[in-house]
């Protein structure tokens, strides 16, 4: 007995490739719940079509080639369970999702998979400084230079001046002077132009009243001028101007976050080169549309249609 494949009948047997094809195209736009209702399916079957359109999307997609790529990490659900998404910068889309963690072995299986000879014709990597990506990389694309992200470092700047911030709220014992650092979070890591009026009034307050604030503020602003340099020395020059702000300051979160800079420099003043000013929020972007895709509940419990969705969210239509 011989079993015949019918090229109009999809893998679903029970549904023909063109009936994949429309609830396909549907879920780009609606809920899986949308779509069965208006198809009057069931929603497991709309979620198995889908998968079949998505896959034979991608099957049909130019197997990627990049010369720049962004590495991040995805948390797929609580209790610290990552997977590792790899994007195309210069062509502005997620190329790969996979492993089971974010160890240099996770990450070697991405240029397992795309091959040591297109690794070599990798230019420049941006990532955050985890060193498992960073070693996965040097070792797989020894002709990439490694780009630290300006948002992750931004963020870390962050978190230093939040820490001065909440180390002054519990350090100062007036209720009148309490009361100017209390809720005052986002008016400090925000930028002065996003603020409203009322915002600027207590940012004002808040720097008058607490010197060591008032200090962090303005070296976090200050800070901001590193991304403007095209000169790797006069970069240099900034960053030890700036550092030596800090003596006698008695602001250990910038000093904690100063060592990290000077530790990780040459990824950081790769930064200045105008070849490396590549979409860096690219990679942030990705991040916060896969939120977007989990939020819709689009059964992100089955990894595999996560994955789906991601890769071809960002495909041209």
């Amino acid at each position: 007995m011989r079993i015949e494949k019918l090229d109009w009948l999809a893998e679903n047997s029970r549904y023909t490739e063109r009936m994949a094809d429309q609830v396909g195209k549907l879920c780009r736009d609606m809920t899986n719940k949308a779509v069965a209702d208006a198809m009057h399916l069931h929603e497991h079957t709309v979620k198995d079509l889908d998968k079949l359109y998505m896959q034979k999307w991608l099957d049909k997609t130019p197997k990627p080639a990049p010369r720049v790529i962004g590495i991040d990490e995805l948390s797929i659900r609580r209790g610290h369970t990552y997977r590792i998404v790899v994007s195309d910068l210069e062509r502005g889309r997620p190329i790969w999702i996979g492993g089971e963690g974010r160890t240099e072995e996770d990450m070697d299986k991405f240029f397992a998979e795309l091959g040591s000879k297109k690794a070599k014709h990798i230019r420049l990597a941006v990532m955050d400084m985890w060193k498992a990506f960073r070693n996965s990389t040097k070792k797989h694309a020894p002709n990439a230079k490694i780009l630290f992200d300006k948002f992750h470092i931004i963020k870390h700047l962050s978190d230093a001046m939040d820490k001065v911030r909440r180390e002054e709220y519990k350090r100062v014992s007036g209720k009148k002077e309490r009361s100017f650092i209390k809720g005052q979070r986002y008016t400090l890591l925000a930028h002065q132009e996003n603020l409203t009026l009322e915002g600027r009034e207590s940012l004002k307050k808040l720097l008058a009243a607490n010197k060591r604030i008032q200090t962090a503020y303005l070296l976090k602003e200050e800070f901001g001028q590193m991304w403007g340099y095209r000169s790797e020395a006069w970069a240099r020059k900034f960053f030890d101007n700036w550092k030596q702000q800090l003596k006698w300051q008695r602001l250990k979160p910038f000093e904690k976050f100063a060592e990290m800079i000077e530790k990780h420099w040459d990824g950081i003043v790769s930064y200045c080169q105008p070849e490396n000013k590549v979409k860096l929020g690219f990679v942030e972007g990705v991040n916060n549309k896969i939120r977007v895709i989990q939020r819709r509940a689009y059964g992100y419990r089955d990894e595999e249609y996560l994955r789906l969705k991601i890769l071809t969210a960002f495909l041209p239509r």
